[in-house]
């Protein structure tokens, strides 16, 4: 559609799931992650920007243990990841394939406290 737009992140620039870690093991074994059960739903993959992971943490994650945090390089995915209007208007990374978990940059627990979930250290740099 004309909403979507072709992605104009730097190719090294990091994109984020935060995924259930039984579902991430699940996908490891299997060596293919078609997404949650909302993804599929929707049709794609959702991930977030630096700027958006803790955001979308809060809303859509809250309370939720055993949560993994994935880093991705936007230039893994090619033409298959766009970049398409979501909350407020607000640009998000949308996969339209299933992603091999081994391209995933590094796999870290998103610890929640009690309050919310504590990113690890260093994790958007």
């Amino acid at each position: 559609s004309n909403r979507s737009e072709t992605v104009m992140a730097a190719p090294d620039t990091l994109i984020f799931k935060i995924v259930p870690e039984p579902l991430w093991r699940a996908a490891e074994a299997a060596g293919r992650f078609d997404g949650s059960p909302v993804d599929i739903a929707d049709g794609y993959i959702h991930f977030s920007t630096a700027d958006q992971a803790e955001e979308t943490a809060r809303r859509h994650f809250h309370g939720q243990t055993s949560l993994l945090l994935a880093a991705f390089k936007v230039s893994s995915f090619g033409g298959d990841l766009r970049f398409e209007p979501s909350r407020g208007g607000d640009l998000f990374p949308h996969l339209y394939a299933a992603l091999d978990p081994g391209t995933a940059l590094w796999v870290r627990p998103l610890a929640w406290n009690g309050t919310q979930h504590i990113f690890p250290e260093g994790w958007n740099s």
